[in-house]
Formats: C-alpha cells, sequence, structure tokens
C-alpha cells in the first residue's frame, strides 16, 4: 500500500470520528449515548431499559469521558482540551444510580485516567494544558472511593454493581444482593485501580484489585487451571463452569499479561503462562477458540464462538506466540467478508448464532497489533475493509447505528462509547506513521477500553511489595517462561511472507467448512440454493428432507413407541462429501437430544372421567404441556364434557365451534404444531384440550412420559390446559364416547377422590341415561403415507446412532420423560416449521385395543390408584438414575 494511500485512509478515519463525535456533542451530550437513528441522547430512565447493557450508564457523560484520549491519539489537541474543560465542569459522579462496577472502571475510571495521562504529558511538552492541575485524576479517585464499597465481601471479589451515591449495603442502594459476578468483571480491574494507586500514592485501590486477582487464581481448577465464566462471590464456587476466550473471561487474562507490563509483579507473569497453556492446550482448535467444561477440558460446551474472543490474537502478539494469532484472526476476517461485520457469535460452521454486531472494537484492534508485528501490509488491506463496511452499512446522518441483523443490514438505535474511545483509535493508529503522532505510543500500554497508562507507572509508588505467589509451574514448557515482551522489531527479521505463508491454507476456511450455496444433495434435487439441512430443522413428514437424509447416508427407523432412531452409514452415502454432510447432521442431532435431556422436566399429569358411570374410578397418566395453564397451580383442575373436532387434526380453524363451546376437545396428533392446535381449540370456545396419539398401540405403560413443548415462538396467548395420552389411553375416552352420551373428565395434575355423591345417586336412577353415538367422526384414520425410509444393512459398517427420540426440545432419555414441540417424529431444535406427522410404516397390530369393549377396561379404584403410584414411583427412580 502506498503511502498516499495510508494516509487517505488515516484522513478517512478522522472524518469518520468527527462525524461521530460532532454528532454526540450536538445531539447527544451531556447524555451517556447518542441514539444515532433518532438524533438524541440515550438518558438511563428516560429509555426503555436494555437490561444489564444499561449498567454502563450513570449519567455521566459516558461517551465524551470514554473518547478524550482517543482525540489526543488523532491529533485532536484543541477538541481534546475542551473536552476536558466540560468534563471538569458538567460530569457529576454523585448520581444516585447503580452502575456495573466492571463497565465504570474500565470506561469512566480508565477514561479519566487515560484523559490525565496525555494532559499531562500535553502539560510537559508545553503547548497545551498548561492550566491543567490533576483535575481529571481528583475526579478518578473521587469514582475510585465510589466503587470500593463493591469490594465488602469475604472473597475479595467485587458485587457486580453499586449505587454511586449510596454504595452497595445502604438501605436506599437498590444492589447488594447479587451473589455471582462474572470472572472478567471481578478479574479486570487491577490495571485501572494500580494505575491510580500509583498516580495518587493512595495503595488501597491496587490491593483491593490484587485480592480479587489472587482469589480468581486460588478457585482456578487446578487439573486444567482454566477458569469458569461465572463466579460466586462470597464463596468462591463455579456458577457457569464452561471456559473460553471470550465473553465474561476474555479481559481477565488480557489483565494478567498486561499487569506484569505495567507493574512488572513476575507473578503475573505467571499466572498467564499457566492459563495461556491451559488455553492452547484445550480451548484453541487452529482456527477455531471453542469453550470447553473445565472439570473436562477435552469436552466442548457449545458448538459457537462469541465476537468478544476477536481480542484475543492481539493478546497473543503481545505474547509473542504469532502463528496461532494469525490462524484465528484470517478465520475471523473471513466470517467478517461473509456477513460485513462479525456477528455477536457465530457457530463452527460459520453460520450466524447472534446477528446483532454493535460496532465492537476487538477485531479491529488485533488487526493493529499483528501489522504492528508482521509489517505485512495485508492487515492494511483488512482496516481498509472495515473502514468500508463500517461507511457503507453502518453510518447513519447522526453517527453510526449499531447492526440488528448482519444479514439483513437492519439497524439498532445504537452507538456505544466503546465504538469512539476504542475504534477509531485503532483504525488510525493502523495507517499513521511515526512522525504523523504528536507522542510516541509506545511508551503507553492500552487498557481493555484502549486508554492510554504510561509505562513509567511501574516505577512509581510502588506501595505494593512484590510477591511471587505463584507456583507450580514445572509441568509447563519452558517457553512458556519468556520473561520480556517480544520485541517486534525481531520476530519475523529474514521471511517477510511469514505471515503470509501461515494464512495461506486458511484462506477458505470459512467457505470449505460453512455450508455451500447449494448443498450438495439438494443440488442432485435441482432445488435451488437452499442452506444445508440442519438438525433443528428436519421433519420426518417432508419427503425432501428424507431423500436428502438417504443421500447422507442417514437412515430413518421408527420405533413402536412412536420415537425415530437416526443410524449413519457412511458407505451408503452418495458420496464421501455426502458422508461428512451426514455425520455434521447427526452429531447436532447428538447434542441437540443431549441439550433436551437437561430441559426442565414435569411431571405427569391426570385425565379423570368423572361422569356416569365411572365416577372418578378411571384415571389416565397424561403427559403435560409447557404452555397453556399450569394444573399444577390450579387446585381444583378443569372440569369439562369432552367433544372431538372437526377437522380431527386440529391443525386449522375448528368447523364445528357449537359442539366444542365450553368443552374439553379431544384431538389427534400430527400434522402441525401442538401450539397452533391449541391456538384453534380456545378460538373455538374450547376450555381445554386432549391430544391423542395417532401412534397406534403407544401406552404410558412401556413409553416414557411425553411432553408437548410450545413453537418456538410466544405461547403467552394460550391460557387453556393441554394434555397428552398415549393411544392406549386415549381409547379408553373414545370408546366412552361410544358407549355413552356424554363423557366429562377432569383435567388436573394429580388424581381427585371420586364423587361418591354423585354415584349413589346414579345406583338409584335409571340405567337407560347413557345411548352410544356415533363415533365414526371421531375415530377418523391418522393419515398414513407410507414408509420413506430404509433400514440399515447389518453393522459391518460404522455407524453413529442419533438422538432416540428427536423430539423438541426434549428427547427420551432414562429419566422416563420426553418432550416435544411437535410429533416426535420430527427432529429435535429451537427453531421448528409447522407439520409433525410422518409417512411411517405402521408396526403389525397385536392387540386391536380400539375394539375392545369398554367394561372390560373398568378397574377397582385401589388397582387403578396403585398403578399410578407406581408409575410416579418408577419415573422419579428413573430420574434419580439418571442424576
Amino acid at each position: 500500500m502506498s503511502r498516499e494511500e495510508k494516509r487517505r485512509l488515516g484522513n478517512q478515519v478522522l472524518e469518520m470520528f468527527d462525524h461521530a463525535y460532532s454528532n454526540y456533542m450536538e445531539h447527544a451530550y451531556p447524555a451517556d449515548e447518542l441514539m444515532p437513528l433518532t438524533c438524541r441522547g440515550r438518558v438511563r430512565g428516560q429509555e426503555p431499559s436494555r437490561g444489564d447493557v444499561d449498567d454502563a450508564l450513570g449519567k455521566f457523560s459516558l461517551t465524551l469521558i470514554d473518547t478524550l484520549d482517543t482525540l489526543v491519539v488523532l491529533n485532536k489537541t484543541k477538541e481534546f482540551e475542551e473536552a476536558v474543560k466540560k468534563v471538569i465542569k458538567d460530569v457529576n459522579l454523585d448520581n444516585d444510580i447503580v452502575v456495573s462496577v466492571f463497565e465504570t472502571n474500565i470506561r469512566v475510571l480508565g477514561g479519566l485516567l487515560g484523559g490525565h495521562s496525555v494532559a499531562i504529558m500535553l502539560k510537559e511538552k508545553g503547548e497545551y494544558m498548561q492550566w491543567y492541575n490533576g483535575e481529571l485524576l481528583h475526579m478518578a479517585k473521587e469514582l475510585g472511593y465510589k466503587l470500593l464499597p463493591a469490594f465488602n465481601t469475604t472473597s475479595g471479589l467485587p458485587y457486580p454493581r453499586v449505587n454511586l451515591k449510596f454504595g452497595v449495603r445502604h438501605p436506599e442502594a437498590r444492589t447488594g444482593t447479587e451473589t455471582d459476578t462474572c470472572t472478567a468483571c471481578a478479574g479486570t480491574l487491577i490495571l485501572e485501580f494500580a494505575a491510580l494507586s500509583r498516580f495518587t500514592g493512595t495503595s488501597i485501590f491496587e490491593e483491593y484489585a490484587r485480592k480479587a486477582l489472587d482469589f480468581i487464581w486460588e478457585k482456578r481448577q487446578r487439573s486444567s487451571n482454566l477458569v469458569g465464566v461465572t463466579i460466586n462471590i462470597h464463596t468462591g464456587d463455579w456458577v457457569r463452569k464452561d471456559s473460553g476466550v471470550g465473553a465474561g473471561i476474555d479481559s481477565y487474562y488480557e489483565y494478567l499479561l498486561k499487569a506484569y507490563v505495567l507493574l512488572g509483579d513476575d507473578s503475573f507473569l505467571e499466572r498467564f503462562n499457566t492459563h495461556y497453556d491451559a488455553i492452547m492446550r484445550y480451548i484453541s482448535q487452529p482456527p477455531l477458540l471453542l469453550d470447553v467444561h473445565i472439570h473436562k477440558p477435552m469436552l466442548n460446551a457449545r458448538t459457537w464462538m462469541d465476537s468478544l474472543l476477536a481480542f484475543f490474537p492481539g493478546l497473543q502478539v503481545l505474547k509473542g506466540d504469532i502463528r496461532p494469532a494469525i490462524e484465528t484472526h484470517e478465520m475471523l476476517y473471513q466470517v467478517i467478508k461473509k456477513h460485513n461485520f462479525l456477528p455477536e457469535a457465530f457457530t463452527t460452521d460459520f453460520r450466524v448464532h447472534w446477528a446483532q454486531h454493535p460496532l465492537r472494537p476487538e477485531f479491529a484492534e488485533s488487526t493493529y497489533f499483528l501489522y504492528k508485528a508482521t509489517g505485512d501490509p495485508y492487515y492494511l488491506e483488512v482496516g481498509k475493509t472495515l473502514i468500508e463496511n463500517l461507511n457503507k452499512y453502518a453510518r447513519v446522518p447522526c453517527g453510526f447505528a449499531a447492526m440488528k441483523d448482519v444479514r439483513t443490514g437492519s439497524h439498532e438505535d445504537r452507538m456505544d462509547s466503546f465504538f469512539l474511545a476504542e475504534m477509531f483509535k485503532y483504525l488510525y493508529l493502523l495507517f499513521a506513521d511515526k512522525e504523523d503522532m504528536i507522542f510516541d505510543i509506545e511508551d503507553y500500554i492500552f487498557t481493555t477500553e484502549a486508554h492510554l497508562l504510561p509505562l513509567w507507572l511501574s516505577t512509581t509508588n510502588q506501595t505494593i511489595s512484590k510477591k511471587n505467589t505463584t507456583t507450580e509451574y514445572t509441568e509447563l514448557d519452558d517457553s512458556n517462561f519468556d520473561w520480556t515482551c517480544p520485541n517486534t522489531q525481531i520476530l519475523f527479521p529474514n521471511d517477510p511472507m511469514f505471515a503470509q505463508s501461515i494464512r495461506e491454507p486458511l484462506k477458505n476456511v470459512v467457505d470449505k467448512s460453512c455450508p455451500r450455496g447449494i448443498s450438495r444433495a439438494e443440488e442432485s434435487l435441482g432445488s435451488g440454493p437452499k442452506p444445508p439441512l440442519r438438525a433443528r430443522d428436519f421433519m420426518a413428514s417432508n419427503p425432501e428432507h428424507l431423500e436428502i437424509l438417504k443421500k447422507m447416508g442417514v437412515s430413518l427407523i421408527h420405533l413402536k413407541d412412536g420415537r425415530v432412531q437416526l443410524v449413519q452409514h457412511a458407505v451408503q452415502a452418495a458420496s464421501s462429501l455426502d458422508a461428512e454432510d451426514g455425520l455434521r447432521f447427526m452429531q447436532e442431532m447428538i447434542e441437540l437430544s443431549s441439550q433436551q435431556q437437561k430441559e426442565q422436566q414435569l411431571p405427569p399429569r391426570a385425565v379423570q372421567i368423572v361422569s356416569h358411570p365411572f365416577f372418578g374410578r378411571v384415571v389416565l397418566t397424561a403427559g403435560p404441556a409447557q404452555f397453556g395453564m399450569d394444573l399444577s397451580k390450579q387446585k381444583a383442575g378443569t372440569r369439562g364434557f369432552v367433544a372431538t373436532i372437526k377437522p380431527y387434526n386440529g391443525c386449522s380453524e375448528i368447523t364445528n365451534p357449537e359442539a366444542v363451546k365450553e368443552k374439553i376437545a379431544l384431538m389427534q396428533r400430527g400434522q402441525c404444531m401442538f401450539a397452533e392446535k391449541a391456538r384453534n381449540i380456545q378460538k373455538a370456545g374450547a376450555i381445554g384440550g386432549i391430544v391423542i396419539d395417532d401412534n397406534e398401540g403407544s401406552s404410558s405403560d412401556t413409553a416414557p412420559l411425553f411432553q408437548m413443548a410450545g413453537d418456538g415462538k410466544n405461547t403467552d396467548d394460550i391460557t387453556i390446559p393441554m394434555l397428552f395420552l398415549f393411544n392406549k389411553e386415549g381409547n379408553i375416552i373414545l370408546d366412552a364416547i361410544r358407549e355413552y352420551e356424554a363423557v366429562e373428565v377432569l383435567l388436573s395434575d394429580k388424581a381427585k377422590d371420586r364423587d361418591l355423591e354423585m354415584e349413589n345417586m346414579d345406583q338409584k336412577s335409571s340405567e337407560n341415561d347413557s345411548q352410544k353415538p356415533n363415533s365414526k367422526e371421531a375415530l377418523s384414520e391418522s393419515q398414513d403415507a407410507g414408509a420413506g425410509s430404509e433400514k440399515p444393512e447389518g453393522g459391518a459398517e460404522s455407524s453413529a446412532v442419533g438422538a432416540a427420540d428427536p423430539s423438541p426440545p426434549a428427547s427420551s432419555d432414562s429419566a422416563g420423560s420426553s418432550a416435544a414441540q411437535e410429533d416426535p417424529h420430527t427432529a429435535p431444535g429451537p427453531v421448528c416449521t409447522p407439520g409433525d406427522s410422518q409417512p411411517q410404516e405402521q408396526p403389525p397390530h397385536t392387540e386391536a385395543s380400539s375394539n375392545t369393549h369398554w367394561d372390560s377396561k373398568v378397574q377397582p379404584m385401589e388397582s387403578i390408584l396403585a398403578d399410578w403410584n407406581e408409575d410416579i414411583e418408577a419415573f422419579e427412580m428413573m430420574e434419580k438414575d439418571e442424576l
């Protein structure tokens, strides 16, 4: 890249900064943030709450403070001087408002300290800030004391939130009841707090920050040397035991290494090296960085990555480990080229997992550090791409707007303070030559918010005696113990193509691994460009899906209880590439099945026939629904006469609402979501619903408890109770309808005492009260489209068995419980499409239970209750075994 091109891009960064900064000052100041779509300031309490995101806002002109030292880096010294005066004059740090300790530390305390650092540098140069007398430092000290109450815990870990005016424990503080904090939240304090102590000579701040770091170090998982995401601030127990280098942990690792750089304490480097060794052993799977379980570090905790890990290549540069930094950065860059921005989270096959992009700067940070380390002009081209994308997709008349969805390009009315504090700082430094700067950037270290702290603090006011308390490193490779930071000038003295040689094998990693524009199986079907089949979208009722599975070598086996078993034989796939797709599909299915087993398991419910001649003696075990009325909270349950609906599957508007109104609707399982059935009968006036399994012969005696789940949408609109009966139990009610004119049932969480008074009255009444209704409509045949799958041949080939019961969102397991958003003939997943019936091969009918006369099914009350108790005990025992 020519010098002219670099200068042009640097000037473009300055123009973009001016556009964002001037709009903040014009439309938002003194508010904390700019809302760039509506051209106004975001004031906490005046806008709809965004949850934890708003904890960064403290009515202290956050964006201006966060941007102070960026003004100096961009040579805007006059603007800096005016900004400092505004901060001194206007900002109030004594507001009655609850803020995040972490965010306030890195953005506000760091911003004040960074501003103070460059202010005294400018004053020393003699042209600007001659009037400055440490006012920003005085404000920083005031803020430091306001944060200290958060550290009033036995562990030394701070509370996650503090009230700027009342602290933590004060009755008016509205905080102090929290028990958990993230590792990064408690471990990202040492730079700012130590700098505050070194600047002021007040040691208490550095002492508190060190104590928090010491506690986290002691609580690391000793066998893996990893830390979890969330920790209990009182006990030190890990609340979330997954570990990575992204959200929740990221800056903890960053601050260990940078604390060594800034403070010169060897123990920080030893700790970082120990963690880094574990990261490279377990988490780093080049070019990916995947979360693992701290106790089982060989086991991945998730199949997606979050955008915050984009800082890690930059940290690896500081560590001197350049190769994996280049690899991960290249992978991230390809994701950006695919989606224009780095999504908040993306899967290991580079699909969007969370589609937002709040203009995060971490990737620009790593790009800058890699260019500094390698001198490779490739990274200047990367920076150019970032600039073009910001201007093309994020720029709006009043600033730059965060991306609500990188796939659609939609915006969010949000421009976080870190965008001004970090993004433009790193982009400008990427294109600036040394002579473009009014000071030497090498004299400073960047905090996690890119604030500048001078390296000379390491020799100033060393009130903390350095103690090397870290031990047990003999098992580590000696290469992890470089006691100085790498000199970038000698990293690649003889091989300017070093970085390119590492990138080259990865240049198509995203396109190769991510789904093709036309999946191989679908291409052969001539179905046009579609994303490949994912486990969460699979439906056994879709012939096209079945054909795709066949080409991937995956067979579908229908079990008698309605569950589906998936088996892959790679040799049966259409090609080796299709076999690879099949393996990915199976892995997704197994993972989803595993996730489903962790879903909340509801206890069984009861359908009790209370009308003549049963009077509560017949109790049917029913599966619950994860939507609608919670029968466990309704003491009386829901009682009413039953009525079959038209159409019997309940998947469209009910055509006999007069027969269903104020009744409990009976319907058949299949062809649409359970929630859709519930909405249709509720609209028709039903007071409850019973879904009857269409799998002939299925019974609660032999099949695990079945749960009906929602459709992935909000189901708060469903207010009636819904229960599921297996085929055998459902036929008992259908036979009762044939036998008697009216059948009344009670839907409840458990069986109620039978109605003895009504039973006695009935014995005196005429026996001609019941007549057999015509039930042809009620007992319409379930649809049977025939078998659509092959059974695998033999067992000689290697095979993988998928989820035993792919029913969203919880599969059948040894706890005897399963749940489904639709028919368990469909695959699991958080995103489902309508349709839950399947083409299936019905097993031979060994018993015609639907034709058995009703009288043969009436059981004594004691026997029914005994069966019921056995069901409960068996369920509890299996659940205990599973745990």
